[in-house]
C-alpha cells in the first residue's frame, strides 16, 4: 500500500511545483516508507510514497507504459494482475516489470477508461494520458482506500490524504458544518464531501476524468445491486449448493490475496469473519499463521477466550495486545490527525496500535474479516429490522416486540433490557416501514439527541435538516423494488462501511504504521455472489450469515461456527478520565473558552455532558458518541485549522 498525490491544470514554475509535490508526498510517509518517485511535464504532476511489498527491484512509481505516453501512481493492489498481464501479453503488450502496477497502464491502452472493470483489486489511482493530456482519478468499488481531491489555483489537486493537499494546494483548512452534521448522524460525512470544505472524496466505484479543455466526467463503474423483490432464484437448486460455491469462491479471494513478496499476517478477534479468513489461509497454503488480536480489560469488549480457541484449533503463532483505557485516551489525537474525520467511537484506536506492533514484528501485510457483516446480513441490525417488521404487522402484540429481546446480548446496558425502553426506541420510525430507510431511521433520528450540542447558530441552520429523508433522496431508483433486506444492506454499504468503517478502522488505522490490510469478503465477486441470494439463506430466524455458516463446515470448531456476532467496539468516554478527572487535553479542548472560539458547540450543553462523563453516568450509545464526537471535532480543529492558521 502506498500514497499518492500530484496535481493537473495551469503550468506553473517547474522548481516550485516539484517543491509543492515533495510536501506532499513526504505529509504521506507513513503510507510509503520504502520510497518517493515523481513525474513531472507542464501542468501535470504525480507524487509516490512506497510501501513495497511487491516487486522490490522494479515496481517503484510512477510506472509507465513503453513509449511514455501512459503514467499512474497507484494506491493499493491489484489482486488479479497475473491473469491480466498474460490476457495483455497475449495481446502484444511488452511489461519491464513484476509489478502489478503496470498491468494499469497496459489496461489502459486496450480498453481506455474501461479498464477499471477489468480490476479485481482495493485502489486509488491517478493515471496521465500525455497524448490526450487527460488525468483519470479512480477508486476501488468498495472504497477500501481514499482519494481526495481539490479545485484550486487553476488546479485540480489530489491525495490519498488531505493532510497532504492542505500543505501543496493554496487552499485554508476549514471543517464544514453541514459535513459534520452528517457525520454525527451517519457517522461519516457522505461521498463526495470531506468534513473539510472545498475538498472531496472521490466516491468508491467512481472515475473521474478531466480533459486538456477541463470538462470532467464522474462514472460510476460498479455499485452494490440486488434482483428484484420476489424475483425466483433459479442459480442455485439448494443451499448446499450454494454453500459448496460459496466456499470455493471464498477460498480464492483469500488465496488472491496472498501474493506479496514479504511475510504476511491476519486478525483474529475470535468472531466467525476473521476466524473464516485465518483458517482459509491456511486452506490457501499459508504454512506459517501469524496471528493478532486485541483483549481489553473489560469483559463487555474483550473477546480473548474466542480468540484462543481458534489459535489452538489452527496453531497459529499468534500475539496479543491488552489495550487499557489509558492507552486509548492517550493515544487518540494521533489517530484523529490520520482518521481526518471526526469519529463517534474510538474502536480505531486499538487497531491503529494493533497496526504499531504487527510492522514491529516485522510485517506489512494482513488478512482481516471486514465486510463479511454487510455482505451476508451480519449485524444485529438487520435481525432488528426483520423483527420490527414482524411486529409492524401486529403493532399490539407484545410477544412479537419482545424478540427484540433477543438482540444485543453482548451488551452490558442493551437497549433491549428493559422492555418498555425498548418498545418506545425500536417502535420509532415504523411510517417508514415501505422506505428503504427502515432499518437505519431509528439510528438516524437520534441526531436530535446531538443537535443540541451544537452552537445555536449551527443548530439553527440544521432546524430543518431531515436525516432520512435527505439520505434516501440519494439512494438509487431501483432501490425501491428491490426485497427490504437488500434496502437493508445497500443503506448500511454504502452508509457505516464506505464511509465510517473502512477509513476509521480499516486504512487509516492500519497505514498510520505503514501496514496494509486485505479484506477477502470485499472481493467483487463474492458481494455479487451474496447479493443474489435469497434473503433466507442470510438470515434464517434470528441466526445471521446462515449460508456463510454452512460454508465453513468443518473448517472451524463448533463454538465459533455457532457464535452469534459480537461487534468489535472499544472503550468510550471512561478512556478520556483518570481518577474523576479529564486529561489534560481534553480538559483544555472542552474548556468553556475553546469551544466558544470554535463555533461548533454550545458550551453549557457541553459542559453538562462532561460532568455526566465524569461522574461515570453517560453510560448510553446517545451520550458515548456525542463525546466522542465533540472531542474528535475539536481534536481536528486544533490540529488542522488552528495550528495552520496560526
Amino acid at each position: 500500500m502506498c500514497g499518492v498525490a500530484g496535481f493537473f491544470g495551469i503550468a506553473d514554475q517547474a522548481d516550485a511545483d516539484r517543491a509543492r509535490l515533495t510536501r506532499m508526498i513526504h505529509t504521506l510517509h507513513h503510507r510509503g516508507p520504502d520510497g518517493y518517485g515523481f513525474h513531472q511535464a507542464p501542468g501535470i504532476g504525480l507524487a509516490h510514497a512506497r510501501l513495497a511489498v511487491i516487486d522490490f527491484k522494479t515496481g517503484a512509481q510512477p510506472m509507465a507504459n513503453e513509449d511514455g505516453s501512459v503514467w499512474t501512481v497507484f494506491n493499493g493492489e491489484v489482486f488479479n494482475y497475473r491473469a491480466l498481464r498474460t490476457q495483455l501479453v497475449a495481446h502484444g503488450h511488452r511489461f519491464a516489470t513484476r509489478s502489478d502496477t503496470e498491468v494499469i497502464v497496459h489496461l489502459y491502452e486496450e480498453y481506455g477508461d474501461d479498464f477499471v472493470r477489468h480490476l479485481n483489486g482495493q485502489f486509488a489511482l491517478a493515471l496521465w494520458d500525455s497524448r490526450r493530456r487527460r488525468l483519470v482519478l479512480a477508486r476501488d468499488r468498495c472504497g477500501v482506500r481514499p482519494l481526495f481531491f481539490a479545485r484550486a489555483g487553476g488546479r485540480l489537486w489530489f491525495a490519498s490524504e488531505i493532510k497532504a493537499l492542505l500543505v501543496g494546494a493554496p487552499i485554508t483548512a476549514r471543517l464544514d458544518p453541514f459535513s459534520l452534521a452528517q457525520t454525527f448522524a451517519y457517522w461519516g460525512p457522505v461521498a463526495p464531501g470531506s468534513v473539510f470544505a472545498g475538498i472531496e472524496s472521490l466516491p468508491p466505484g467512481h472515475l473521474l476524468a478531466i480533459e486538456a479543455d477541463g470538462r470532467e466526467t464522474l462514472t460510476r463503474y460498479w455499485d452494490w445491486t440486488f434482483p428484484e423483490r420476489d424475483a425466483p432464484t433459479t442459480r442455485w437448486t439448494s443451499i448446499e449448493q450454494a454453500a459448496g460455491e460459496l466456499r470455493e469462491l471464498l477460498t480464492d479471494a483469500v488465496r488472491l490475496r496472498l501474493q506479496a513478496d514479504v511475510p504476511l499476517g491476519a486478525y483474529l478477534s475470535g468472531g466467525l469473519d476473521s476466524s473464516a479468513v485465518t483458517a482459509l489461509m491456511r486452506t490457501a497454503g499459508s504454512t506459517q499463521l501469524r496471528t493478532y488480536s486485541v483483549a481489553f480489560d473489560e469483559a463487555e469488549f474483550d473477546e480473548s477466550a474466542e480468540q484462543q480457541t481458534m489459535v489452538r484449533y489452527l496453531g497459529c503463532d499468534h500475539a496479543t495486545l491488552r489495550c487499557t483505557r489509558a492507552q486509548i485516551g492517550e493515544a487518540f489525537p494521533a489517530f484523529i490527525r490520520h482518521a481526518e474525520m471526526p469519529v463517534l467511537r474510538t474502536a480505531g484506536v486499538p487497531l491503529m496500535l494493533l497496526a504499531q506492533q504487527v510492522r514491529a514484528d516485522g510485517r506489512k501485510v494482513v488478512l482481516t474479516g471486514e465486510g463479511a457483516d454487510e455482505v451476508f446480513a451480519g449485524y444485529d441490525l438487520f435481525k432488528e429490522a426483520k423483527v420490527r417488521r414482524f411486529w409492524a404487522r401486529q403493532p399490539g402484540s407484545h410477544f412479537r416486540s419482545a424478540l427484540l429481546g433477543r438482540l444485543y446480548g453482548y451488551l452490558d446496558h442493551s437497549p433491549t433490557r428493559h422492555a418498555a425502553l425498548a418498545t418506545a426506541f425500536f417502535g420509532r420510525g415504523m411510517e417508514h416501514l415501505d422506505r428503504p430507510i427502515f432499518a437505519h431511521a431509528p439510528r438516524w433520528s437520534s441526531w436530535q439527541h446531538a443537535l443540541r450540542f451544537f452552537a445555536p447558530d449551527l443548530r439553527a441552520s440544521l432546524a430543518d435538516w431531515n436525516p432520512p429523508d435527505w439520505y434516501e433522496a440519494r439512494l438509487p431508483a431501483a432501490i425501491a423494488r428491490w426485497a427490504p433486506l437488500a434496502r437493508d444492506q445497500y443503506v448500511e454499504a454504502k452508509s457505516l462501511l464506505a464511509d465510517y468503517l473502512l477509513p476509521a478502522q480499516g486504512d487509516r488505522p492500519a497505514m498510520a504504521h505503514s501496514v496494509e490490510g486485505r479484506f477477502p469478503f470485499l472481493d467483487h465477486r463474492v458481494i455479487e455472489f451474496a447479493n443474489a441470494l435469497p434473503a433466507r439463506w442470510k438470515i434464517r430466524g434470528l441466526t445471521e450469515k446462515h449460508v456463510l455458516r454452512k460454508a465453513l463446515d468443518g473448517l472451524l470448531p463448533p463454538a465459533i461456527q455457532a457464535r452469534t456476532k459480537q461487534p468489535y467496539r472499544a472503550p468510550d468516554q471512561a478512556s478520556f478520565f483518570a481518577n474523576g478527572k479529564p486529561l489534560d487535553y481534553v480538559a483544555e479542548l472542552l474548556s468553556p473558552e475553546r469551544l466558544a472560539a470554535s463555533g461548533y458547540f454550545d458550551p453549557v450543553a457541553v459542559g453538562y455532558l462532561v460532568e455526566k462523563c465524569r461522574r461515570g453516568h453517560a453510560i448510553g450509545f446517545a451520550d458515548n458518541q456525542a463525546f466522542v464526537g465533540i472531542l474528535s471535532t475539536m481534536l481536528l480543529d486544533e490540529t488542522f485549522v488552528r495550528r495552520r492558521a496560526a
